[in-house]
């Protein structure tokens, strides 16, 4: 099916037909999954060769994507996720980095790269990643692209790897707001408490004071943009509960102790030689304790309330995706490492609450894009992109 795959975004299986409906709102779309979602006919590998090889080839297919099948998209491959979703460069050691089809010689991000990399290439129209850390948001940043971390559970994530389930979620990728919209419609349904018309857009000082002056200038026309057509954006000093290091830690000891349950025993059992970073993280990880699991958790409920109250039934934070453009490709693991520790902290705060968070690729900086992001209250998913609609037109 791939044999074309310039941007290397596809794990090369063989060619399986998928079958989709005849007609239905999306039949004139192709989309990939990435090889985290199991579709039938074809293994899920998670960007792992001992995962892939324990694989077999799956003989039902996940529900997010069969939902896509029956509203008539046609499927056209699985995409390269990094190494067991638990990374955010976009480098797979074993399956090599997608290709950034906005900025090529910088990364796409992960852990959804393929995805990321077969939109931005127009090798699709759209494609499904999932984000527990930030994997759809970060590199719908670096690649341009429209992307969300829907509401936690608000879209299936049945016959899905998982990472850490309290915090994973599917979301997907377009380059334009209409076939973003469109995706959405079949994927989300409706928001049970739709935003009001007048929704209110808030401006958390304590987020965008984390950018450097380059990148708060880069921001400034797309933000304006945004409020003459939502209205000014409120300022408060602070989204953090206690500090953003407070955020960082409690966020990471919860992704920790989730994930080492999710993949230890294969690890512990198998010893795969693990990719740079994956390799330190799953290291981590094994050595969280349950003091630091049962304090995190309780930092995420007093955080989910906090914000939860901050925003009521029409409150919408107007932020920054990620810290910067994607870092180029050259770059040190460590530098990579000390990126991605940066972008935590700006994006655990949808994680932690497990409140939806959409990423518009409003502005450039360096002739790379950079995002700009609505974050809104539990199950406003089609509400924030029914807004992004009105700043896109």
């Amino acid at each position: 099916m791939h044999l074309h795959d310039p941007a290397h975004a596809f794990v090369p299986y063989p060619d399986t037909p998928v079958e989709s409906a005849a007609t239905g709102p999306l039949s004139d779309l192709r989309f990939a999954a990435k090889d985290l979602f199991d579709v039938a006919g074809y293994p899920t590998g998670g960007g792992s060769p001992i995962l892939l090889a324990m694989s077999g080839i799956k003989t039902h297919t996940a529900p997010a994507v069969q939902a896509l099948l029956d509203a008539g998209a046609h499927f056209v491959g699985k995409t390269v996720t990094d190494e067991l979703a638990f990374s955010m460069t976009g480098n797979n050691a074993h399956f090599g980095a997608p290709i950034n089809g906005a900025a090529k010689d910088r990364i796409t991000g992960g852990s959804s790269s393929g995805s990321a990399s077969a939109v931005s290439s127009g090798l699709c129209d759209f494609a499904l990643g999932s984000d527990t850390g930030g994997s759809v948001r970060a590199p719908a940043n670096h690649c341009g692209l429209y992307g969300i971390r829907p509401t936690h559970g608000r879209i299936s994530l049945e016959r899905v790897l998982d990472l850490a389930p309290s915090l994973d979620t599917c979301g997907w990728f377009a380059r334009d707001i209409g076939t973003f919209a469109r995706v959405a419609d079949v994927l989300l349904g409706v928001d049970a408490k739709p935003l009001p018309a007048k929704a209110r857009l808030l401006w958390p000082k304590d987020v965008w004071a984390m950018l450097s002056a380059p990148v708060k200038e880069a921001l400034a026309a797309p933000s304006d943009r945004v409020q003459s057509v939502l209205g000014q954006a409120a300022p408060f000093d602070q989204l953090a509960l206690e500090s953003w290091d407070a955020m960082y830690w409690s966020f990471r000891y919860i992704q920790g102790r989730e994930s080492w349950l999710t993949d230890g025993p294969m690890i512990e059992r198998f010893a795969p030689p693990l990719g740079p970073g994956v390799a330190e993280r799953f290291a981590w990880s094994r050595e969280v304790t349950d003091a630091q699991v049962n304090s995190a958790r309780a930092f995420r409920i007093a955080f989910r309330e906090k914000l939860a109250t901050l925003l009521g039934d029409d409150g919408v934070l107007l932020m920054p995706t990620m810290p910067d453009i994607a870092p180029l490709r050259s770059a040190a693991e460590s530098t990579l490492e000390d990126y991605r520790n940066d972008s935590i902290r700006m994006l655990c705060g949808a994680g932690l609450s497990g409140f939806p968070q959409l990423s518009m690729p409003l502005a450039q900086r360096d002739g790379a894009p950079l995002g700009l992001s609505l974050l809104g209250p539990a199950g406003s998913d089609c509400s924030l992109v029914m807004l992004a609609e009105q700043i896109a037109a």
